[in-house]
């Protein structure tokens, strides 16, 4: 278990450039949730100081809810996990083993400042994040995610296989995208995710649509799309594991 704040240090390498490229860093163990809050704070605030690159950390939590900003008390139904309210966007939803999180710190002032083209860009990249296993994810206007048909169980009937919620500070994103590939979906039973009540909209997962990747694949994928979407990551930087 990571715990301590000296193990969640993403301070640079002395010598290294800052703002030359994207750097990736994958948490073996699942993260305490303020630990990865306090974590992401302080990297955010250096980014938009110059003083750190932009960075993806890819994770896991152990079980438990997050409330976004537009998040209901009505719409937690079970509280068998810790509740969390945070800045992020979005409103309830579940985070724990077997699912992928992405918090991506990206400064956008650099980029692009446009709020909705990012979102559109998260939705993107898990799109085609989810192409590399032959599966389809699908925007909706009305519904914040990434969505998969699921025509096998009735007309009009949907998955949520991915969330998104994001948080701009001084132009410089933190929070990110959640992909399910093979977490106890139980576990969003006792929750309204992300409000949508609609008994035809549901949650899956990479290994609810019979798929069995690695996490590892999933990172690679991962990767690989992030570069298709949001530009290369330029040779010698690292990927860290913590």
């Amino acid at each position: 278990m990571v715990n301590d704040r000296q193990s969640l240090d993403f301070t640079r390498p002395s010598g290294s450039p800052c703002g030359s490229a994207v750097e990736w860093l994958i948490s073996d163990a699942p993260v305490p949730y303020l630990d990865a809050i306090a974590a992401m704070e302080a990297r955010v605030a250096d980014i938009a100081a110059l003083r750190a690159p932009e960075l993806v950390w890819l994770l896991e939590h152990p079980p438990l809810y997050t409330s976004g900003t537009s998040g209901k008390t009505t719409d937690l139904l079970d509280p068998r996990f810790p509740i969390f309210a945070t800045g992020r966007g979005g409103q309830l939803t579940y985070h724990g083993p077997g699912q992928r999180v992405a918090y991506v710190m990206l400064d956008l002032k650099r980029r692009r400042p446009d709020v909705r083209a990012y979102v559109a860009s998260l939705e993107e990249w898990i799109i085609r994040t989810l192409a590399a296993f032959n599966v389809r994810g699908e925007r909706r206007e009305d519904r914040v995610g990434v969505w998969v048909n699921r025509s096998d169980k009735g007309p009009g009937f949907e998955d949520k296989i991915a969330a998104i919620g994001v948080r701009l500070r001084r132009w410089v994103s933190f929070h990110g995208i959640s992909l399910n590939v093979e977490p106890d979906l139980t576990h969003f039973d006792a929750i309204v995710p992300c409000g949508v009540a609609d008994p035809r909209y549901g949650v899956t997962s990479l290994a609810g649509l019979g798929l069995t990747p690695t996490m590892a694949d999933v990172d690679i994928a991962l990767r690989r799309a992030f570069e298709e979407v949001f530009g290369s990551v330029e040779a010698g930087v690292p990927e860290a594991t913590i």
